[in-house]
């Protein structure tokens, strides 16, 4: 008889029929998860998300392009046509979204899964947005990110009840709460009190996030308890992000992502972005803005410089360079650029290795 968690996998996967497990879901990144690696993750048996975009008006092109490229893609096409549903995810920063914009997308394209994170107002504003998806979308299921035990079970006893937690470990890079843990403990601890005692039909599947870039990291998360594991900070570095090339360089040639990286709102504020959530902020590799800034350089110098470096192109990022480089402490393990659907693969097949080889040697 199969365990509980292999109970609760199937039941996800049969949600994503053109999907295969172990489950890889490519992160919604703000702009640069677009429509091509969402469906290139897809496409190759994952489940991809786009990101938010500058702005809300950007979501119907976004899943408009989507639609069309969805084509190329016999089992996508199949899904697609036979279930009216986008075999795709959309990701929204709650806080920053505009809820009557979206279900008003969400309603002509209906994507298969949703991801809420960040809001303003807590489980509440979540909520909010949960019911009016259902109400214009009743194939979308919702996938709520959480950083802490209290959010899972928060999430898991809501009347909006999540049908996925996403649970995100704090060596996730760009925007996440300020204190975490790391997935490690986190994702058990966050299993035990949503799911220990749940009859297997009714657990909440976990997605493990947060410091995931191969297959061992994978593989140890499901060992932990997870349906299936998000990364954002290897997708990076695929052909299909969009994403500026001096970024991806910078990505390809980091290591030591723990000593490399920092939290704070620094990035966030020579953006522009100075509204996010209380108790938020964004990790990114260590620069020169941030150097500058941790010399005690003033902010209006040090955003003047960001404005001059802007202006560079591709030679605005690296390690001497100001952009904002967001990415995980496990950007080390980030060697090279691929095809996104390679990656999945890689990943996956990666997976099933690592826990056969660690079950043979114990």
């Amino acid at each position: 008889m199969a365990s509980p968690i292999q109970q609760t996998i199937t039941r996800l996967i049969s949600h994503y029929p053109w999907a295969t497990s172990p489950l890889i879901v490519g992160a919604p990144m703000k702009v640069i998860a677009g429509p091509s690696l969402a469906i290139a993750v897809s496409s190759a048996g994952g489940l991809g998300f786009i990101g938010p975009g500058a702005s809300p008006s950007d979501l119907e092109s976004s899943l408009s392009l989507a639609s069309q490229l969805i084509s190329s893609s016999p089992s996508l096409s199949k899904f697609a046509q036979e279930t009216g549903t986008l075999p795709i995810g959309v990701g929204f920063q709650t806080w920053a979204g505009d809820l009557r914009v979206a279900t008003q997308v969400l309603e002509k394209f209906k994507p298969s899964a949703v991801w809420l994170f960040a809001p303003r107002h807590g489980q509440k504003e979540l909520d909010e947005w949960s019911r009016k998806i259902r109400e214009v979308s009743r194939g979308t299921k919702i996938w709520i990110q959480v950083p802490s035990v209290a959010d899972a079970v928060a999430a898991a006893k809501s009347e909006e009840r999540a049908d996925v937690l996403v649970v995100q470990g704090a060596d996730a890079g760009g925007h996440s709460r300020s204190k975490g843990a790391g997935i490690i403990t986190l994702l058990p601890e966050v299993y035990d009190a949503v799911n220990d005692g749940v009859e297997p039909e009714n657990q909440i599947p976990l997605i493990a996030a947060g410091g995931i870039i191969e297959q061992r990291g994978a593989g140890a998360a499901m060992v932990l308890g997870a349906a299936g594991v998000a990364m954002g900070t290897r997708f990076l570095a695929s052909r299909e992000a969009t994403i500026n090339r001096g970024y991806q360089r910078h990505i390809v040639d980091a290591s030591d992502g723990g000593q490399n990286t920092v939290r704070t709102q620094l990035y966030n504020w020579l953006r522009g972005e100075r509204n996010w959530p209380a108790g938020w902020d964004a990790r990114g590799l260590v620069n020169e803005s941030w150097r500058d800034h941790d010399k005690g350089v003033e902010f209006e110098r040090n955003r003047e410089l960001y404005a001059e470096a802007a202006k560079k192109g591709e030679g605005g990022w690296g390690e001497r360079g100001r952009m904002a480089t967001y990415a995980g402490t496990g950007v080390g393990l980030v060697r090279g650029v691929k095809g996104a659907g390679e990656i999945v693969s890689e990943v996956r097949d990666g997976i099933r290795k690592v826990i056969s080889r660690a079950s043979n040697e114990l």
